[in-house]
């Protein structure tokens, strides 16, 4: 129906009037109250009026007695304002309720269809089904599940028989029926009485309403009320109910009424009638009246010669029940002229004389029907059939699908289509309930399944493959993953409501025979019998004791790829149903969905590199702008707007959804040849959407910056695992069927190109880097040009932190490269053309990944491009220091070249700013403690080059001193000694160099200056402090003996220096002493060294076969060693010549004498240990330790020795 539908509620009785209500009007009023003062106490009742298209009551018109019934009023059969359009229906002359009429309903009110209601039908059928035990007449119902909803329908036999003889639809069924149940069926014609009632009824409730008690004759020449034949009557009103073959609505989506051929609601009023515990949307034609003190009547003729029988007490308390009446009013006449007239209220009628009958036993009927039918009816979309011969006791109900499906054509059945409709309908209700449909994705899914089963894909491929977009949509793609447990709603049956917590019991004769043991053999096919019906009136003897959807269960999804694949059947089902409904199939290329499609594959030496992904990504933007504009452009000729191409978009864009999960889940397996095949599928489903699209979504193009995002991240890592190419590559290659099957599709549309630049598998690890960097690039251009950078921040800085990333791995790639060539090449005066081009891109992609990372504030990513574009500049610097020394050429001093500080420089200033960018240590302390190693490198390596190859032509050597103090000092600066770190020792040792290199730089002055004394003392106690302090830090590492011992000999021969410019014996008698305290100090170097040795030795014998893998210096070892001891035999020399010529003076004290004894001891041991040719490296180094000990064990000795009085 077209009319609105408004959920009714309960009110109480209104004025006078008709009960029918404008189309838009509110609903019908209704007691208030859940108790049943109709109901005579015994039973309860409660009935909502959710729907009625009958405009106010009219009052009804007391006939005078003697009124001829006969004769026929003046408006017999013609419409009236106080009826409105339904006034026929309601006057008993509209067509009868047609075998549909109960999905009329359910597609009206399709929210209380499979959870709410127990039952939908009309109420004739159900005043039928309660009549059962006290009427012999034959009851043929067709009924259908859906959830734990039944719709009933008459299945008028008679009438589908006599269809079957001129159209051949429903033999099966008749000899079934003439075979199993009534072998002598013919049919049946209604006698001449019946039409004379009807058409006393009618001409009787037009007169009620006229107003007027008179007969009033129509003229014969517009004589209306001439009843027709009974023949006629039962063509008109008949013959038409049943449609001819069922036709598909023109878009089960588009038109959610469903209003065709035999599908509407031709009811006045639809009731929510609550009978006990039963729930029961039920359509009704009764006339209600009103007027005065009667607000709602229902009027009834009965012959006075004819006494009230127990069916018709049922029928009236029936009818009032379900519309909420509170009384009856009859009139009685004889052979049509009227009698009387008498009130009688609704409790009263089962009490009334020869009528008399239990509501007690009415309930029971009712709960017994229910359960009976509940619990054999269990397979929802099939067709039953209850069935009661007139004068039997029993009741048979079968399975009329599956006996269809017994014949040739499965799709004989005309209740199929509409109850796939149905199914179909209440699943998209339900989908609609987006707050709550989680719970019910297990009920919707088994509804489109159930759907599915029972439509041709040939007949109906709209629903289909909607039905089939509606199964894929139940998978949320984008969900992460939980574990499964039994709380979760996916996992639960998904509606209480439709499933009975009961365990399955054993037939018994307390809960009926629902068997066929006792049957006679010709009931074999009866689903279920009721042996008697006198067993319905027994209470409680039917329990449903049968789940109503055993099997409702969402499946359980172990994996993404799983799931993922469920959707993706889905899809390729839906696919197959659209394309097989366009018409075009010879206009297409010939192609077979078993054919795998080939892959693209090319070396990157074919398809032109980087340069032509610059005209690929120009075609690309050049595509996106035709989009906005809407074009559409397919292949297959749909026409946009049809249900096809609204349908195969929506089928489209969730393929790509699931190959993008896919490949997602491959990446984070580290599947990457994988992932990039799924990514490919994704991005040519959405090709194929943009050719169909004509107006495309903020949300549609966001998801392509999604998945060209995700195909730059797997580009990148297949470029990072160059090493596993070829089982990426033979991952890359592999494909399903269901994978061809749906590329198959998408090639009906279009070519699936538009995206080839950014999903081939390239062998070049340049290509890579740039296809990784295009993606990203195309995914940011996307969100620039539609306006989602702002709808979607977080996306979009991911996109430029990507962007950036890229930019930095290619800026470091071309870095490497030209790395390589410099120490591949060969002696050159000049810097190649190749070198400086590669040294350009790198520093274009670091400058635009710096400002990639600026642009969303990310300062640590940009300190780290600001530190690599620093070491590009020292790679630079030391390209061109290469130059300069090849210039110099091998005679010619080589000199720090002005290009080698312009490039240190360049760096140290990039450096500087990555330290601004962070601004503390506290923001990101490994990239800040990263960030001034660098720095103090570049301060370090420059002083150092300036100090060994000074620039002498250029400058002077007091400003170049200057210069290399500076950088030195600097290089100090950003050297962290103090904070424990793993690279802690390292600027420990490099301080130490530092401290070393300047006290070298101090020493090497004092030599070479003459003149001004102040600069000279300056010099010397410059050098002394950064001595010290380079011996201070050495000590405090333990794998730099060599150091150690070079820094202490350096202090002795510093000392030597200075006492070579004394005159007087006591002052050099003093600095040989403090000489030999440095001597003293070398003993911490010569036990590192002496572990050194111990530990290579044992590890020599326990590996004989194995080489040493320990880089002990032992030649420089050897070298220090040796100038050690010939400067130790120097001072132990010059002491022992000044102490000896200060005995000849008689002027020695008593510590002198015993220091000259024991240096002299001391030389003794020193000289013969030097003289031997045949000691080893480690007795040399245990001779030297036991002198050390004897010197300090000697200068103890004279400490402790009293000066004399």
């Amino acid at each position: 129906m077209t009319e609105p539908r408004e959920t009714g509620a309960e009110a109480p009785p209104g004025p006078s009037g008709l009960s029918v209500l404008p189309g838009e009007a509110a609903e019908e009023p209704a007691p208030q109250g859940s108790g049943a003062p109709l109901g005579g106490g015994e039973v309860k009742s409660r009935a909502v009026v959710k729907y009625s298209s009958a405009p106010p009551r009219a009052a009804f018109a007391r006939l005078q007695e003697k009124t001829d019934l006969k004769l026929p009023p003046a408006n017999w059969l013609r419409e009236s304002a106080k009826l409105g359009p339904a006034g026929a229906a309601i006057l008993g002359h509209g067509k009868r309720s047609k075998p549909f009429s109960s999905f009329g309903m359910a597609y009206d009110f399709i929210d209380s269809v499979g959870n709410d209601v127990d039952v939908v039908s009309d109420s004739e059928n159900i005043k039928k089904l309660l009549k059962i035990p006290y009427s012999k007449s034959h009851v043929s119902m067709a009924v259908h599940r859906i959830g734990r909803t039944l719709l009933l329908d008459e299945l008028d036999i008679q009438e589908l028989f006599m269809r079957s003889s001129q159209t051949g639809d429903w033999t099966w069924l008749k000899e079934f029926y003439q075979r199993l149940i009534d072998q002598k069926w013919q049919r049946k014609k209604k006698s001449k009485e019946h039409w004379y009632q009807k058409a006393i009824l009618s001409k009787f409730l037009y007169y009620s309403i006229n107003g007027d008690g008179a007969a009033q004759p129509v003229p014969s020449s517009a004589e209306p009320g001439v009843p027709p034949s009974p023949d006629q009557t039962h063509e008109d009103t008949e013959g038409a109910s049943w449609p001819a073959p069922f036709e598909m609505p023109s878009s089960v989506s588009d038109d959610p009424s469903a209003s065709n051929q035999g599908l509407k609601n031709d009811f006045v009023r639809n009731i929510l009638w609550t009978f006990e515990d039963i729930h029961m949307l039920v359509g009704s034609n009764m006339p209600i009246f009103g007027g005065g003190r009667y607000p709602a009547v229902s009027l009834r003729l009965r012959d006075n010669n004819k006494p009230i029988n127990v069916l018709t007490g049922i029928d009236y308390w029936l009818d009032n029940l379900i519309c909420n009446v509170p009384e009856l009013v009859m009139c009685f006449h004889v052979n049509g002229i009227v009698q009387k007239y008498e009130m009688i209220k609704t409790e009263e009628i089962p009490n009334l004389e020869n009528s008399n009958f239990s509501t007690k036993v009415i309930k029971d009927i009712a709960q017994n029907i229910l359960s009976f039918l509940k619990s054999n009816c269990t397979k929802e979309g099939h067709t039953y059939w209850l069935f009661k011969a007139s004068g039997s006791d029993i009741v048979k109900l079968y399975d009329l699908t599956t006996l269809c499906e017994e014949t040739e054509d499965k799709y004989q059945n005309p209740f199929t289509v509409p109850v796939a409709i149905l199914l179909y309908k209440v699943a998209c209700n339900m989908m609609m309930k987006k707050n709550q449909n989680k719970k019910h994705y297990g009920t919707i899914r088994t509804l489109l399944l159930n759907c599915l089963k029972l439509l041709d894909k040939g007949r109906h491929p709209q629903i289909i493959a909607s039905a089939n977009y509606m199964l894929s949509e139940l998978f949320q793609l984008d969900e992460p993953k939980k574990e499964e447990s039994s709380e979760s709603p996916l996992n639960e049956n998904s509606d209480e409501s439709y499933s009975e917590e009961e365990e399955e019991l054993p037939d018994s004769d307390e809960n009926g025979s629902y068997g066929t043991s006792s049957d006679p053999p010709d009931d074999k096919k009866a689903v279920a019998v009721i042996q008697s019906v006198g067993e319905l009136s027994v209470p409680e003897k039917y329990k449903s004791i049968h789940q109503i959807r055993p099997s409702c269960a969402f499946p359980v999804c172990h994996d993404t790829e799983e799931r993922c694949r469920l959707v993706l059947g889905y899809v390729l089902e839906g696919l197959k149903s659209v394309d097989s409904s366009i018409k075009k199939e010879s206009d297409l290329p010939a192609a077979d969905p078993n054919t795998p499609i080939p892959l693209k594959y090319e070396d990157e030496s074919a398809s032109g590199g980087p340069e032509c992904l610059e005209k690929q990504m120009a075609l690309f933007l050049d595509k996106m702008g035709s989009l906005q504009e809407g074009h559409c452009s397919s292949q297959s000729g749909m026409t946009p707007g049809s249900w096809q191409h609204k349908m195969k978009l929506q089928l489209i864009l969730k393929s790509s959804k699931a190959y993008y999960v896919l490949s997602d889940a491959a990446m984070s397996l580290r599947k990457y040849g994988r992932a990039l095949r799924y990514i490919k599928l994704a991005l040519q489903s959405h090709d194929t959407y943009c050719c169909l699209c004509t107006n495309m979504l903020s949300e549609v193009l966001l998801f392509l910056s999604q998945y060209l995002t995700l195909c730059g991240d797997i580009q990148l890592m297949l470029a990072q695992n160059a090493n596993n190419r070829a089982a990426y590559l033979e991952e890359f290659n592999y494909q399903t069927k269901e994978d061809q099957e749906i590329l198959h599709s998408l090639h009906r549309e279009s070519s699936c190109q538009g995206f080839a630049w950014a999903t081939d598998l390239s062998t070049d690890l340049e290509c890579q880097l740039s296809v990784s960097c295009k993606c990203y690039e195309a995914a940011n251009e996307i969100l620039l040009f539609s306006d989602l950078k702002s709808q979607n921040p977080e996306h979009y800085i991911q996109v430029l932190k990507r962007m950036g990333n890229i930019r930095n791995e290619i800026g470091v790639f071309y870095m490497n490269q030209a790395a390589a060539i410099q120490t591949e090449r060969v002696v050159s005066k000049s810097v190649s053309a190749a070198e400086q081009q590669l040294w350009k891109k790198s520093f274009s992609c670091f400058e635009k990944g710096i400002h990639n990372f600026e642009s969303i504030d990310d300062a640590t990513n940009a300190a780290l491009l600001l530190c690599n574009t620093g070491r590009l500049m020292r790679i630079c610097a030391q390209a061109h220091g290469a130059v300069a020394a090849a210039a110099g050429g091998e005679d010619a001093r080589r000199e720090f070249s002005p290009e080698e500080a312009l490039y240190y420089n360049k760096a140290i200033d990039y450096y500087l700013k990555a330290l601004r960018s962070l601004g503390t240590r506290d923001m990101h302390p490994a990239v800040w403690d990263s960030v001034n190693w660098e720095l103090s490198t570049t301060y370090f390596t420059m002083a150092t080059l300036q100090q060994d190859y000074a620039p002498l032509s250029r400058k002077a050597q007091e400003q170049v001193e200057k210069e290399v103090s500076e950088a030195m000092m600097k290089s100090l600066k950003y050297c962290d000694v103090d904070t424990a770190s793993a690279r802690q020792p390292l600027c420990q040792y490099r301080a130490a160099t530092i401290h070393h290199r300047l006290a070298s730089m101090y020493h090497s002055c004092l030599r070479n200056q003459v003149g001004d004394e102040h600069l000279r003392k300056q010099h010397r106690v410059l050098a002394d402090l950064h001595y010290g302090k380079a011996v201070k830090l050495f000590q405090l590492l333990k794998d730099a003996p060599c150091e150690l011992l070079r820094v202490q000999l350096e202090r002795v021969a510093f000392a030597e220096f200075q006492m070579a410019s004394q005159n007087s014996s006591a002052g050099k008698l003093k600095t040989l002493s403090g000489a030999l305290d440095i001597m003293m100090n070398t003993e911490r170097a010569f036990q590192l060294i002496r572990k050194e040795l111990t530990e290579e030795g044992s590890q020599s014998k326990s590996d004989d076969h194995e080489p040493s893998t320990t880089s002990f210096p032992r030649e420089e070892v050897m070298k220090l060693l040796s100038i050690f001891e010939s400067r130790l035999a120097f001072l132990l020399l010059q002491s022992i010549k000044l102490l000896s010529s200060a005995k000849k003076k008689a002027s020695q004290s008593e510590d002198e004498e015993g220091l000259l004894k024991t240096n002299k001891q001391l030389y003794s041991q020193l000289l013969r240990a030097t003289a031997s040719q045949h000691a080893t490296l480690l007795e040399r180094v245990d001779v030297i330790l036991h002198l050390m000990g004897q010197l300090s064990a000697g200068k103890e000795a004279s400490a402790a020795t009293p000066p004399p009085p």
